[in-house]
This record gives structure tokens, C-alpha cells and sequence, in this order.
């Protein structure tokens, strides 16, 4: 692929050209919309030190950026690490802008301003989770060309061995390097339409792409979703899951706080418990996380302090009526549901406060919209079941990858999800594309039958999927893990399956109920029901 095909952009201010060789064709992209004003950027800048510059013109200087255990960083300890890392990267490293640069670590400090450091150089950050391995950071590696790789040093082995591997700086190794150069670090001369960032999808289809993200996405993001649905302030206090790997934790619990001089909490793979906890500690006022983790820190609630927080945002996964009323009941707390995904960099539908309509995601927010297109790319009105389309200032432009003429139909950008929008212009979640279940002829959702499973008392979590039948093309099954494991037999399947008949038509019920310990999911908690497939 070549994103030199016509396409109107600024002339890149990044000596490496590899990054912008390998966007798709620009009549391959989507159709970008600037609605709103203060989506109006300058032709020139660089977000990480936009963000950074800010808040220092702000005064924001002494107000706490980031905290974590045992650390707490104002937004000048976080301003001069940043500069730090830079030096490192340019003058002990010696990457020229349009470099990649790796990011392997977990949600810390470190890794926060390793990101923005990267950025802030002119390079191209490419965060990764840390439960990756080898295997699978090398073909990262591979993928986007990598230059150079910042690591937590409990990781640095994943890339011992590993063939062709850049050079590898763990933390440790980061500290003593910048304690060399505290001066300050000019960023370089950058285009709004520089790529500053490859995020690699999660995985939910056992394939991930990667994704190519502009200095203005990273402010659009930061200027649509935080402002209109969230209301953020400046006395926030951030805190939730999603690792910074993954654009919703990226956004909610690093670029949405720095925005508006927020604080961001950083915790390594917190228990429900432990999130309750320091929800309390740190005197949290809005969380990021998924409807899994919802659901389990439901029934611990009532013995948490959380009386600081206001505002709970679900998203990364469809979000159960069952977890939503669970968790309005125990706190008094409305969710605020969410779809996004690491094509468009964060959330484009979502509704709070007084739109919440329980069962629907929500409306496009402003700077976005949305619609739903059948399969012959024609938008159809409400009441049918299409695939989700959306367009706003940020799109899917995939790092050299033949799946982009999937993605986009028709300048719209089609997330691969069925939904369906009501009369007042509300999105309904059906199920994934390539997760409806045709049975004997009918068309069923499986998630539809996951709400009526999850509302018995015995089950935990489940996922339901298609199942090959010689006679009915497909089966509903239910892979189930219950509460108590004891429970699991004959007695419990016929039990959940004269539930789900009595609630929804009976041909939806499933003719197969697996039982299992747990579910197979990504790192930032998605559902992998392509594994459950293979069953």
C-alpha cells in the first residue's frame, strides 16, 4: 500500500517516510468529518507536547498528573520525565523522527511517560500489553518495522533471543540513562497528519492489524468523548483496568485526564476487590473498565467507600441489562455504556445522565455519526438489524494491510458489528457480525441469550455461540461458568434451558450448554468467542 495515492496531507515533518509509505491508498479511507469547532487544529503541532504545554500554561504545574502505589507525580515531575526520555531516545539511541519505538510495560508511571516521551520526540509510539510474548511481540516487531524498544524490566527476557530484535532499554536501564540530560527537549516540527502511534488490535478475531493514528486524533479523542458525555474537570480523578496498551485505557486513564489537568491512577492488573479498594484511596470520581469487571465488584459494592465516585464508563464489550441494573442498584451509579474500537481510537457512541436508555448504547456523539447500512452498503431506517457505520474526525487506516477495503464501505468505516437504531436515533447492540446464529432458518443473537442466562441467579458469566449441526445448519450453545461449580450437571442445564423458554421464543434457547471454570478473553477483557467456536 501507498498513502501517497492523492492524498491531502501536510508535508510530514518525519525523516523516516516508512510510516506514511505504508497508509492504504487515500481513496481507501474513510470519510473524516470536523463538526465541531474545537476539532479545528493547527496544520503544525505535537500532541504530546501540546498536552504537556497546557498544562504548564495552565498552572497546572503542582497539581498531581498521575499516581500510582507508592508514587505521585505532578504534572512539572511529569513534564521533566518526559523530557528525560527524549533526550534518551534521541541522543543516547540516536532515532530520527518517524521511528517506531516499542512501549512493553504495565499500567505505571513509566509506561505513561514512555508513551508521551515518544511522541513528544517525533517518533511513532507502538504500545503493547504486557502479556504478550515473544512470538507475538515479534511479529509487532516485524510488522511495524520497530526501531527501538522501551520495556518494563520484569519483561526485558520476552525479547532475549528474539530475531532481529531492535535495541532493547528496560526501566531500570531508562533511569540511569536520564539522569544524564535534564534539560528541557524542543519537540520537533510535526504535521497535525503525522502518524504518532500504531495501536495493534486486541485480538477478538486471533488477527491483529494494525492501526495508524494522527497527532489531531490524538486531541480529537480528547475533545468529543470526555467533554460531552463525561463532562470532565480538572478535579477528576481517573482510575479503572484497561491497560494503556489498549486505546480505552490509553484514553480514559492518560490522554482524557492530561487534557483537562486531571489526575490519572495507574494500577497493575487490579483485583475487583482491589479497584474498590483504591477507588476509595485515591478518592476516585470517574472509572474505566469493562462490564465483566462491573458485574464482579457488584456483589463487593455495599462494603466499598465509594462515596468520591460519579461517573462509571463501560465499554470494550457489549454491556448486559442485567450488569447495568446490578450496578445502579448497589451504587446508584447509571453506566454509561460505550462502543468504540482501536480503528477509530476510542468511543463514537454512548449516551449518560438523562439519555441513558438501558438496553441501547447510546447516539453518536457529537463530532461523529453513525448509521445502519445493509450488506449492499444502503442505509436503512430504524427498526433492521445492518452493520454499524460511523464516520467522525478519526478513521480506520490500517499499517499495510489488504483488510482496510473490509473496513470501509462507502467513506463510512464499518465496525463489524450488527445493530439496530430505534425511532429516537438510539443504537441497540445485536451482536457481532460474524457471531449471528442461524438456526433452522432463524436468525438468532447470541447476546440475546447471554442477557436471559446472566439474569439467573446461578450464572456467573457466559458466552454463546453458533454450533455446526448436521440438522439445523447451527445450535445455541451456552458456554456457562456459575457461581458455584458444584452446581454443574444435567440438573443445571435442563434448569437454565426451561429459563431462557420461558423468556424469550424457545427456538432461541441453547441446545448445548458447556460448563466451564472461566472464559477465554484478551488482555483488556474482550470476549475471544472465536476460541469457544473452535470448541
Amino acid at each position: 500500500m501507498n498513502g501517497d495515492d492523492a492524498t491531502p496531507m501536510q508535508p510530514s515533518g518525519l525523516a523516516d517516510g516508512f510510516a506514511r509509505a505504508m497508509l492504504p491508498p487515500f481513496a481507501q479511507w474513510p470519510e473524516l468529518v470536523f463538526d465541531l469547532p474545537s476539532l479545528h487544529y493547527p496544520a503544525r503541532f505535537n500532541c504530546a507536547a501540546t498536552l504537556l504545554d497546557t498544562a504548564h500554561a495552565a498552572g497546572w504545574g503542582e497539581r498531581v498528573a498521575l499516581a500510582g502505589p507508592g508514587e505521585r507525580w505532578t504534572y512539572s515531575d511529569l513534564a521533566a520525565r518526559v523530557d528525560r526520555i527524549a533526550h534518551v531516545l534521541v541522543d543516547a539511541l540516536h532515532l530520527a523522527t518517524g521511528n517506531r519505538v516499542l512501549v512493553h510495560g504495565p499500567n505505571c508511571l513509566t509506561t505513561a511517560a514512555c508513551i508521551l516521551a515518544v511522541i513528544k520526540a517525533g517518533l511513532i509510539a507502538v504500545p503493547t500489553m504486557p502479556l504478550l510474548r515473544a512470538r507475538e511481540l515479534g511479529a509487532i516487531v516485524a510488522k511495524a518495522r520497530v526501531n527501538a524498544v522501551l520495556c518494563a524490566t520484569a519483561l526485558h527476557a520476552e525479547f532475549d533471543g528474539m530475531q532481529d530484535c531492535p535495541p532493547v532499554v528496560d526501566y531500570g536501564a531508562l533511569e540511569t540513562a536520564m539522569a544524564r540530560n535534564g534539560a528541557p527537549f524542543s519537540a520537533p516540527d510535526t504535521a497535525a497528519d503525522d502518524i504518532c502511534l500504531i495501536s495493534f488490535t486486541s485480538g477478538t478475531t486471533g488477527v491483529p492489524k494494525g492501526t495508524m493514528h494522527f497527532h489531531r486524533d490524538v486531541l480529537a479523542i480528547c475533545d468529543c468523548f470526555p467533554v460531552h458525555l463525561l463532562a470532565a474537570r480538572s478535579d477528576d480523578v481517573f482510575i479503572g483496568t484497561p491497560p494503556l496498551a489498549f486505546t480505552f485505557g490509553l484514553g480514559g486513564l492518560l490522554l482524557f485526564p492530561l487534557r483537562v489537568g486531571a489526575c490519572a491512577v495507574l494500577l497493575d492488573k487490579p483485583s475487583p476487590e482491589a479497584l474498590l479498594a483504591a477507588i476509595g484511596h485515591y478518592r476516585a470520581t470517574v472509572c474505566f473498565t469493562a462490564p465483566t469487571f462491573y458485574r464482579q465488584m457488584t456483589a463487593l459494592a455495599p462494603g466499598a467507600d465509594l462515596s468520591s465516585l460519579s461517573r462509571c464508563v463501560s465499554a470494550g464489550e457489549t454491556l448486559p441489562v442485567a450488569t447495568r441494573a446490578a450496578w445502579l442498584e448497589a451504587t446508584g451509579i447509571d453506566l454509561i455504556d460505550g462502543i468504540g474500537a482501536t480503528e477509530m481510537l476510542h468511543i463514537f457512541v454512548s449516551a449518560a445522565g438523562a439519555d441513558v436508555r438501558p438496553g441501547a448504547t447510546g447516539k453518536p456523539i457529537p463530532g461523529y455519526r453513525a448509521c445502519i447500512l445493509d450488506d449492499d452498503g444502503a442505509v436503512v431506517g430504524p427498526g433492521i438489524v445492518g452493520r454499524l457505520a460511523v464516520k467522525g474526525p478519526t478513521g480506520c487506516r490500517y499499517l499495510d494491510d489488504v483488510r482496510q477495503v473490509d473496513y470501509v464501505c462507502n467513506g463510512w468505516n464499518i465496525t463489524g458489528d450488527a445493530f439496530e437504531m430505534d425511532a429516537d436515533g438510539y443504537f441497540h447492540y445485536r451482536a457481532r457480525l460474524d457471531d449471528m446464529i442461524i438456526s433452522a432458518g432463524y436468525n438468532i443473537a447470541g447476546v440475546e441469550v447471554e442477557e436471559v442466562l446472566l439474569r439467573h441467579p446461578a450464572v456467573l458469566e457466559c458466552a454463546v455461540v453458533g454450533r455446526a449441526d448436521a440438522q439445523r445448519g447451527q445450535i445455541v450453545e451456552a458456554h456457562v461458568v456459575l457461581c458455584d461449580a458444584a452446581q454443574a450437571g444435567e440438573a443445571m442445564v435442563l434448569e437454565l434451558q426451561a429459563f431462557v423458554r420461558q423468556q424469550i421464543a424457545p427456538y432461541k434457547y441453547p441446545r448445548a450448554i458447556i460448563f466451564a471454570s472461566q472464559l477465554p478473553r484478551t488482555e483488556t477483557g474482550k470476549l475471544q468467542r472465536f476460541k469457544l467456536r473452535r470448541h
